[in-house]
């Protein structure tokens, strides 16, 4: 499971490293990003008729805490400092508005304009570890039956089934996560 996971888009890969990521950061990103890559190998499997930014949502999951190289002390406490300021940070460095809004939105699921891309970036970021957001997976739901043009029932099931077999593998990417250091 883990130890097969996609490498990073390039330029997420290059922002973490010129930025000093720290090990636990980059840990936690590649592992969303990892689910990023199953969710929307799913989505593209079992929907392919809907619209999806994949790059988007791939560069997302990759990216979303990178705020926290700004805000060392929310890699392992609360807080909500590194959204706003991962999205300066990914915009100084010329990361384009399409991309840079995940770290903006990976916690805002339920504001106005939400994309599904935003939705399913966010969707990573809490099934990792096994979090089950009933009010985020609705959204998906709702998002997808209505571009597939099915009952939002049907939906749910099929994710629900993928989001169990995503949550089976937690403890795993908990414990590849927690095998590195907090700070550089």
């Amino acid at each position: 499971m883990v130890s097969d996971m996609p490498p990073l888009p390039a330029l997420a890969e290059s922002l973490l490293t010129d930025l000093h990521a720290p090990p636990r950061l980059a840990a936690h990103l590649r592992l969303v990003h990892d689910v990023a890559c199953e969710l929307v190998a799913w989505v593209s499997r079992h929907h392919p008729a809907v619209a999806l930014d994949q790059e988007a949502v791939l560069f997302g999951a990759a990216t979303h805490d990178i705020g926290k190289v700004l805000h060392p002390n929310e890699l392992s406490g609360p807080g909500s400092a590194h959204e706003p300021a991962g999205y300066a940070l990914l915009l100084e460095r010329g990361v384009s508005e399409r991309l840079a809004r995940f770290a903006r939105t990976h916690a805002s699921w339920t504001a106005p304009g939400i994309s599904l891309e935003e939705l399913l970036v966010s969707l990573a970021d809490k099934v990792w570890k096994a979090k089950r957001v009933p009010e985020l997976e609705q959204l998906v739901t709702e998002r997808l039956a209505a571009a597939a043009g099915l009952e939002s029932w049907e939906v749910f099931m099929a994710l629900d089934d993928e989001l169990d077999r995503i949550a089976s593998d937690a403890d795993a990417r908990l414990a590849y996560q927690s095998s590195y250091p907090v700070a550089v």
